[in-house]
């Protein structure tokens, strides 16, 4: 699967000129570096550096050099490029480096079915022909739930293969890009479908019921669309915004919990949720919220 590792450090590919040692029959080579952190842009350029430096020397050894240098020390030399630092490429750039002003604009008010959806750690499925766009968007997504940080459900390309499908299917939840359009059939697949290409949102019948929206919905759609029509709000402040709101809703999921538990994260007691009669969407919400957030007794 091509997943978030190796998002976009899933290598750099060269011709190799009359300059390289012909003798060895090699044409073309690529690079493939993956990470636990998500961090593209880093990777990228890293993987660019190490595909110069196999173009021009034609051995792995000062490429593994240069590797081993920048895991152990952070940084590396670059004839062409100077030094290469770690510290250039912060993490929190990389989260925010996608447009969520983007992704609102396009969908609307149906922007909350993603919120929601990311929120209770649902299965999203993203559809459109080209990679490009899947790398885009996909990437984005997790910033609408900041208060985890968690970009490791991000699955920018998929192939629709056993595989890769199995390997996905071990997954709780996430966020996974398709380019074959077959992949709307796969209902088993995701509780949430976007097609990107027509932009267009569709909740799984399975799904239905936990993705059910109400006023509070309602209210936090308007919030997110209000935030994107202001040219002056930026993409982070829309970002911070909306943690603020989640925030607010985990603060009020707090207030359900009987303080009984001994563990780090308090335990909801659900018939204290049940005895504030909440409008049917709102409970089911905070019902899934708290499971999601591993906060209801076992």
């Amino acid at each position: 699967m091509h997943n978030h590792h190796d998002y976009f450090s899933l290598g750099t590919c060269s011709h190799v000129g009359s300059c390289f040692v012909l003798s060895l029959q090699i044409t073309d080579f690529c690079v493939v570096l993956t990470a636990k952190d998500f961090n593209p842009e880093k990777y990228a350029a890293f993987s660019r550096i190490l595909c110069r430096i196999y173009l021009k020397q034609g051995s792995p050894v000062p490429l593994m050099e240069s590797y081993i240098s920048v895991l152990t020390k952070g940084a590396c030399h670059s004839e062409d490029n100077g030094m290469f630092l770690c510290r250039d490429y912060d993490q929190r750039n990389a989260f925010l480096s996608g447009s969520i002003k983007d992704v609102v604009s396009q969908f609307g008010m149906e922007t909350i079915v993603l919120y929601t959806a990311l929120m209770l750690k649902k299965r999203i499925v993203v559809y459109h022909p080209r990679l490009e766009a899947l790398q885009e968007f996909t990437r984005t997504l997790p910033a609408f739930a900041w208060h985890r940080q968690d970009w490791s459900i991000v699955h920018p390309y998929v192939d629709l293969n056993q595989d890769e499908i199995e390997a996905l299917k071990n997954c709780p939840g996430y966020v996974a890009g398709f380019n074959e359009p077959d992949i709307g059939n796969r209902s088993d697949l995701f509780d949430v479908f976007v097609n990107l290409a027509e932009s267009s949102i569709t909740v799984s019948q399975s799904a239905k019921e936990a993705l059910s929206l109400g006023k509070l919905h309602k209210d936090i759609g308007q919030l997110i669309v209000h935030l994107v029509e202001d040219p002056d709000v930026s993409d982070s402040q829309v970002i911070k915004d909306i943690c603020g709101k989640s925030r607010e809703i985990l603060t009020i999921l707090n207030s359900f919990s009987d303080g009984s538990s001994d563990r780090d994260k308090p335990t909801i007691n659900l018939d204290l949720l049940k005895q504030k009669r909440l409008p049917p969407a709102t409970e089911h919400f905070l019902f899934h919220l708290a499971a999601a957030e591993h906060m209801l007794q076992t």
